[in-house]
């Protein structure tokens, strides 16, 4: 792949790592081109995206530092437009980023994560439950399990109803789809907008324990630290995304990484490795993000000879960082739980350090050993190579991940 003639990023899902391991020895970042012709540096290597990540200079703001969304140029049917024209603590710049962080932090502390923890079990037993009643033996565990226990999770965390937490699935599923028409980009974005708003003047009306109901009581508070009404419906939305999309995709991957490696699988059962290991080894090999729109220069910005211009876009390639053979050697596409370093930034770094971390690692602990204690047969139902990958190059996962719940051992099969 060559930087002059500005490849376009495959949408396909496939070849995700073999792609970033081609681009990575161009330099500090390749410019690529995104859907609708927009260009975008594309940083796959860790040092360089740890120091953006951390570079004042670097925004996610498209309302503020990107000219092209500004002056109009983007139009409100590109195919990323949900990603860059949201107005919440993701897409927050500067005091406007502290103003809403500090207002959600207060959801995440580590006590309210571990107050968490019984609803977690029940949700974890229910569903397990449920796949045993199936009398199926082959289920598709990522539809059956790794999908719903986070989503019904946060959505319970914000107070929606089941309805509404549809509502809003609906849009959220086909955010990561870069290959929708114009017409389909625009109503993703009404579609959750118009489902957060609708969960908002729920809220109004019944107030609960909930953060939806924390977060409309700081806007409507005039003491408080204001949000307006955009912030509001748009950070609502962002805390059911990040905290459920990203670990459906985490537990995929460590699911898929455990059956695909039983050695490993074997090692924890006889204490000799930690479902901790198998959390944080999962992270840093399979990312549940890809390559996650958009950031863009505040400044000019220098990297090692290359400049990227003010008002550019910069697309950060999370999959690809805990990969880099610069920062773990020889073996770093190799998954291995034994390692002893499992250094990652699948969470992010710097300012937008993923508030919702310590849940997505709740869940993990709680129900990965749930799942293989319960079915402890449990295998691929097809070969590793025939899981089909997302369709997109914003999401690391599978569309499918089928099993077998009682297969026989490989020693007894």
């Amino acid at each position: 792949m060559s930087q002059s003639r500005c490849p376009v990023l495959d949408s396909s899902g496939s070849g995700i790592h073999e792609v970033a391991t081609q681009v990575r020895g161009e330099g500090p970042a390749v410019k690529v081109e995104l859907p609708g012709g927009v260009h975008a540096w594309w940083v796959t290597r860790f040092d360089v995206a740890k120091q953006l990540l951390s570079d004042r200079n670097v925004t996610k703001s498209a309302h503020a530092h990107w000219p092209a969304f500004r002056n109009g140029e983007i139009p409100p049917g590109w195919q990323l437009i949900s990603w860059v024209a949201m107005d919440n603590v993701s897409t927050a710049y500067g005091a406007d980023h502290l103003r809403l962080r500090r207002l959600i932090g207060k959801a995440f502390t580590a006590r309210r994560v571990e107050q968490l923890r019984p609803r977690v079990e029940e949700l974890v037993a229910d569903l397990l439950d449920d796949i045993e009643a199936t009398g199926e033996d082959v289920v598709d565990i990522r539809a059956l399990f790794c999908y719903p226990l986070p989503a019904r999770l946060m959505a319970g965390l914000i107070g929606m109803t089941e309805e509404q937490r549809r509502q809003t699935a609906i849009a959220m599923n086909r955010m990561a789809d870069v290959d929708v028409t114009p017409e389909q980009a625009a109503g993703i974005l009404a579609g959750w907008r118009a489902a957060v708003e609708e969960l908002i003047a729920d809220k109004r009306a019944n107030p609960a324990e909930d953060i939806a109901s924390d977060l409309i009581a700081a806007r409507d508070d005039e003491d408080g630290a204001k949000l307006s009404d955009q912030e509001l419906t748009d950070t609502i939305f962002a805390i059911l995304g990040a905290g459920s999309d990203t670990t459906i995709n985490f537990l995929d991957n460590a699911i898929t990484a455990m059956l695909n490696h039983p050695e490993q699988l074997e090692l924890v059962r006889a204490g000799k490795a930690s479902w901790s290991d198998v959390v944080e080894e999962t992270l840093r090999v399979e990312c549940p993000l890809a390559s996650l729109p958009l950031r863009f220069a505040v400044e000019d910005i220098q990297l090692d000879g290359l400049t990227i211009k003010q008002g550019e876009p910069i697309l950060i390639n999370y999959a690809a960082l805990g990969r880099d053979p610069a920062l773990h050697g020889d073996t770093a596409a190799d998954f291995d739980i034994t390692r002893p370093d499992k250094e990652h930034v699948s969470f992010g770094h710097g300012p937008h350090y993923c508030l919702g971390s310590a849940i997505a690692r709740l869940v993990a602990s709680i129900g990965l050993p749930a799942l293989f204690e319960r079915f402890p047969q449990l295998r691929l139902a097809v070969e590793a190579d025939q899981l089909e990958p997302l369709p997109t190059f914003i999401m690391n996962a599978h569309t499918h991940l089928p099993v077998r719940l009682n297969a026989p051992s490989p020693a007894h099969a």
